[in-house]
């Protein structure tokens, strides 16, 4: 029986466990999650007749194999594309058509978390939830988990870490491992550099006659760089009503961090009323926020490192693995983190 743990449990862990899982009976996968959910920053919160993604918007369709994940091998039900198009707008927030037009944006009416739920439902893993590691050891030839409570998991032949590479990193600085490898994994790890992002979620009891689902600044040079309608999305706002999610630029979400949410989401509501150019959104009914301190890697890692910690069975995953910042990266990197340790076995 080969013993596997994870730690975290975004859409990469959730991919892994599932090729895992599915390729050996005779092995068994415990996932430790900190939060009270699965999917990482792929997240989905539920208000009233509201669900609304927060974090990551949707799936590309850039990867052939997580294309096929999600529409043939996983469960399809309320599985759909976003049919409206992105436009952009640039640093006076002047918005221009198209971007991606051809491109196929996939989501859930249940909301972007029923990735990692149908991923593990597919599987006898173990995942526990509100279970937050603080230190690892690694003694012969085994890797054992502590968590805050003192309790001790494993132990496993095999350990991934999925966390944001700062939490991986400090994670492994708490490590005690005999290795020439802990070092300089470190510092790959601490070298991946990531932004930082604040978003609001606001609710509107009217409808915004607009022609698209989202707005992006590719310039990186105005104060907001996304903005989004959850309505587009089926099911997700009643008929008749606006959800907008708003996510500012890196500057301002560090600026801002810890900042008295109330005057951060009514800032954003300004933003978006002036880029979308209607008075009343500076008005929201009903408002939501979440702050995403390492939200998306601006950098991949230098995999050598990675590569020598694999040997001593200890694997990295997740989307800052590939230096690219989609959920369709996390999870593709996850397919392959799984069937590399298939393959070497």
């Amino acid at each position: 029986m080969t013993e596997i743990g994870i730690v975290g449990a975004g859409v990469a862990a959730a991919a892994a466990t599932f090729v895992l899982d599915s390729a050996h009976h005779d092995t068994t996968v415990t996932v430790l999650e900190k939060s009270g959910g699965v999917c990482g920053r792929a997240a989905t919160r539920r208000h009233e007749e509201l669900t609304y993604d927060y974090g990551a918007n949707y799936v590309k369709d850039d990867d052939e194999r997580v294309v096929d994940l999600l529409t043939d091998t996983l469960d399809t039900e309320g599985l759909s594309d976003i049919p409206e198009p992105i436009y952009t707008f640039d640093a006076d927030g002047t918005v221009s058509e198209g971007r991606d037009s051809d491109s196929r944006k996939w989501t859930y009416r249940q909301g972007l978390t029923q990735i990692a739920k149908r991923l593990f439902d597919q599987t006898d893993a173990t995942v526990h939830r509100r279970t937050r590691v603080e230190e690892l050891r690694h003694r012969d030839d085994k890797w054992t988990a502590i968590d805050t409570d003192g309790a001790e998991w494993g132990p496993f032949d095999i350990l991934l870490m999925s966390p944001p590479a700062p939490q991986t990193a400090a994670l492994l600085q708490n490590t005690m491992w005999d290795s020439p490898v802990r070092e300089t994994l470190i510092e790959a790890v601490e070298g991946v550099e990531y932004r930082t992002i604040w978003s609001a979620v606001l609710r509107y009891e009217f409808e915004v006659d607009v022609p698209y689902y989202g707005l992006v600044n590719p310039g990186k040079d105005h104060e907001i760089g996304w903005i989004s309608r959850e309505e587009c999305k089926p099911g997700h706002v009643p008929d008749g009503e606006t959800l907008f999610v708003v996510q500012p630029n890196q500057e301002w979400s560090v600026t801002h961090y810890d900042d008295d949410p109330e005057a951060n989401v009514a800032a954003l509501a300004e933003y978006a009323a002036e880029i979308i150019g209607d008075d009343r959104l500076q008005t929201p009914v009903w408002s939501d926020h979440q702050g995403w301190r390492y939200a998306l890697p601006e950098s991949g890692v230098d995999t050598g490192p990675l590569d020598s910690a694999e040997r001593e069975g200890l694997y990295c995953l997740g989307d800052w693995v590939t230096g690219e910042a989609r959920v369709h990266a996390a999870l593709s990197n996850g397919l392959n983190v799984g069937e590399g340790i298939v393959n070497a076995q």
